[in-house]
């Protein structure tokens, strides 16, 4: 008797679905057949399974009434607690009962909760503005500890609930967080301090970019099409933010940075409301406010102050340009 694979169940609750759209996108021709090789069974998803209606209820009661064992309890999108803590605003179809309520009761069984998405992790989108539902995260609140769980929850493997943020998240992010958990070599020495997996939020954003030899000489980008550095003055935040986009590259090839975008930083609580344009970086007396992961003001403007002075001319002009304009100088590379 083969033993039983590692169980998925996948709800989606306040969002735009952008999560399991972007799932899609893994590199693998057969999604289904990857998650079967590696041991993991997906119980059901409410746009890659076929099960519907009642189908779908009995499953979740039979994983409330023990029947049904559940490794991983995954949620895409934020928990709408509105109005008043009701949880009213979302009720899930059929049953009269708010998703919250369900969410709730399901992550009491799981082994593991995971939180697919900044949505699901920290409210996200859905939690901008006023936030009329009342829309939060799993275990968080924006950076607050919190959220529908509890900032001291922890399920069944005693992990706090694995935030693997993002809006929309890495495929892969998903399938190898998912896969580690089926092999079991997953733990809390895994998760940064925001419970994100470390695989992919001890990087930066900046980490591999393309446009690295601007930054070095601060030749900046001043409008959309431009190829220089998007920190100075275009909103770039991939100099703070936690994730390996720019080394593990969408699609086989792109990011945000590789295709003219700034990062916003959609890995991290409260990007939703940055307090100023997505596309602009706010400055004091000239110097930007969000600065370099790591480094103190007085040594980011020396820094900046003596590579501008030191910014070759193709470096210059190729960085206000949306093409190269002055190519590399050849030059003999041999000691001798």
């Amino acid at each position: 008797m083969n033993p039983p694979g590692f169980t998925v169940l996948w709800l989606q609750s306040g969002g735009c679905g952008g999560c399991s759209m972007s799932l899609l996108c893994a590199q693998t021709q057969d999604f289904h057949g990857q998650l079967r090789n590696a041991g993991i069974e997906l119980l059901w998803h409410p746009s890659l399974s076929l099960p519907s209606g009642h189908e779908v209820i009995d499953l979740l009661q039979r994983i409330l009434d023990g029947r049904q064992h559940l490794d991983a309890l995954c949620v895409e999108g934020s928990l709408l607690r509105g109005p008043g803590g009701t949880g009213r605003f979302h009720v899930l179809a059929g049953t009269g009962l708010p998703m919250i309520d369900w969410v709730r009761r399901l992550a009491r069984q799981a082994r593991h909760v995971v939180a697919v998405g900044s949505c699901a992790a920290w409210g996200g989108i859905t939690a901008g503005g006023d936030n009329p539902t009342e829309a939060c995260g799993l275990q968080y609140e924006d950076d607050h500890a919190g959220g529908l769980l509890g900032a001291g929850f922890r399920s069944a493997s005693g992990l706090p609930v694995i935030n693997i943020a993002g809006c929309p998240t890495h495929p892969q992010w998903v399938l190898d967080s998912l896969m580690a958990l089926a092999a079991g070599e997953f733990g809390a020495e895994q998760l940064d301090a925001l419970g994100r997996p470390r695989f992919f939020a001890d990087h930066l954003v900046h980490h591999g970019c393309t446009r690295n030899e601007y930054y070095e000489f601060k030749a900046s980008a001043e409008k959309p099409s431009d190829l220089g550095c998007m920190m100075e003055h275009r909103g770039c935040k991939g100099t703070q933010v936690h994730a390996d986009c720019n080394t593990r590259l969408w699609n086989g090839q792109g990011s945000c940075t590789r295709g003219g975008y700034a990062c916003i930083a959609c890995t991290e609580p409260g990007f939703q409301e940055p307090g100023h344009p997505f596309h602009e970086t706010p400055k004091v007396v000239g110097i930007p406010i969000g600065l370099p992961t790591d480094m103190p003001k007085a040594w980011f403007v020396a820094l900046a102050s003596l590579s501008k002075s030191a910014t070759p001319r193709r470096v210059k002009l190729n960085a206000v340009a949306d093409h190269l304009v002055v190519l590399p100088t050849i030059r003999k590379t041999r000691l001798k």
